[in-house]
């Protein structure tokens, strides 16, 4: 008997153990740690129109919402809301922390550059995020032929772009029967399926949502400005979760814990080769730094992007590498 009791207590300090150490690297201490950017946009990509989005972001099964943003215990209910000006969309996902207040916690921002040609990215909210947090559909090898270039002051520095205009709560919003979809909940009175639950862990809820990161990448330009701006004037902050924020922020600086991430990019190859020719390339290098109290972590995640251009088709060639080091301080 005691020793199954011992083996019980041996197990339960290694999951321990083992949750602790994803936290530590993964976890930024943030807010918005408990919502996925990544899984919304491929929820949206997924869902028919605003309306059947709103109803999947709010099941658990999808692992993208664990906010208790008004610590009650219980998972919050995110509303969609949706803010046009002529082609500019900037689709709002936000919660009611009470009677009074509400808080933004990311708008999706996607507008028409062309004839069947949209773009777009998800903008997580700096109290949840911090400053300038931007996700975007990737360019790979399932989406060769849905690609824009958007043309910079030089051709050399031509940005390779995902066209997200099949995705079918694209085609809902911009078709001629679409009625722009406001949430009609609010606190305290919501839709029969919402079922809340309670918060999972973070190792539990990290290890489910890290899926959504294959085919959605962060990055550090803003690209969708008209959008932004029919966004601005609808801006919502609750003072309980900015309050948060800050406090989160000053505890991690007195911890030891801060984070800083650079990310550079430089423009690659613009040549032509045989019948084809690369239009556009790019290789983003991200350096993340992690300073604690005993030890200084360094991830370095290089991604090169090539798309190459031919009578017939268009491929897309993408590598990544990834380099951490370690130093421990005296």
């Amino acid at each position: 008997m005691k020793k199954s009791i011992f083996a019980l207590v041996f197990i339960f300090a290694f999951l321990q153990l083992n949750v602790s150490a994803q936290t530590s690297v993964d976890s930024t201490g943030m807010l918005g740690d408990n919502f996925s950017l990544e899984g919304a946009l491929e929820i949206f990509k997924k869902s028919e129109s605003p309306e059947d989005f709103e109803k999947k972001l709010n099941e658990g099964k999808n692992y993208v919402n664990n906010l208790d943003l008004n610590q009650d215990g219980e998972i919050d209910y995110i509303k969609v809301i949706d803010n046009v000006d002529g082609d500019a969309h900037a689709i709002v996902l936000q919660t009611d922390i009470n009677e009074k207040e509400s808080q933004d916690i990311a708008v999706i921002e996607m507008e028409k550059t062309g004839e069947n040609k949209v773009v777009l990215q998800i903008v997580g909210n700096e109290d949840l995020y911090g400053e300038d947090t931007y996700v975007e559909p990737a360019t790979d090898e399932t989406n060769t032929t849905n690609v824009i270039v958007v043309e910079n002051p030089t051709p050399a520095s031509s940005t390779v772009v995902v066209n997200v205009w099949v995705w079918p709560s694209v085609r809902y919003v911009y078709g001629p029967r679409y009625h722009i979809w406001v949430s009609p909940w609010r606190w305290g009175y919501y839709p029969h399926y919402w079922r809340p639950w309670r918060p999972y862990p973070w190792g539990y809820y990290h290890s489910r949502r890290v899926h959504y990161h294959v085919y959605y990448r962060p990055v550090r330009v803003h690209r969708v400005s008209r959008a932004h701006r029919v966004y601005t004037p609808h801006r919502r902050t609750s003072v309980v979760v900015h309050s948060r924020s800050t406090s989160i922020r000053v505890k991690n600086k007195r911890n030891g814990k801060v984070v800083k991430t650079k990310t550079k990019t430089t423009t690659v190859g613009v040549k032509k080769k045989n019948n084809g020719k690369i239009v556009a390339g790019k290789r983003t290098t991200t350096t993340t730094k992690v300073q604690g109290k005993n030890k200084t972590t360094r991830k370095k995640t290089t991604t090169t992007t090539k798309v190459r251009r031919g009578k017939n088709k268009t491929t897309v060639t993408r590598t990544k590498k990834t380099k951490r080091t370690r130093r421990r301080k005296r």
